[in-house]
């Protein structure tokens, strides 16, 4: 066996076994206990990595804030700046949204009111 071959066969085991322990941990709420990250600091990451996702999904932060209404505005941003600098400074170009921006809603219409009676 040529030794490129063994390094390339240890090299894939040890990812195999670092992405199931990695799969193992997804979600598990004592992963955030341990880093110390209380609710809003959660929120916050996440809204970063919202930000992040978008800008390198082609996506407007604009685009970003109505897609993921919920998530701190200001964290969004900051996401989507920090990736937008790391592509730019790695000339990174980014891949296009593959799911289409949901479809607004039709303007709701007041239900007609149903008139009292008619006194004769």
């Amino acid at each position: 066996m040529h030794p490129i071959d063994s390094f390339n066969i240890r090299s894939a085991l040890r990812l195999l076994a670092l992405s199931a322990a990695l799969l193992s941990l997804a979600g598990c709420d004592q992963v955030t206990a341990r880093l110390g990250l209380n609710e809003a600091q959660l929120k916050d990451t996440e809204a970063k990595a919202i930000g992040g996702a978008c800008r390198h999904a082609l996506r407007g932060v604009e685009d970003c804030y109505t897609l993921n209404p919920k998530a701190p505005k200001a964290a969004v941003f900051d996401g989507w700046k920090e990736m937008d600098q790391y592509m730019r400074e790695n000339k990174i170009e980014g891949t296009p949204a593959v799911v289409a921006r949901p479809a607004e809603p039709p303007p709701k219409r007041a239900a007609p009111r149903a008139s009292a009676p008619a006194e004769h």
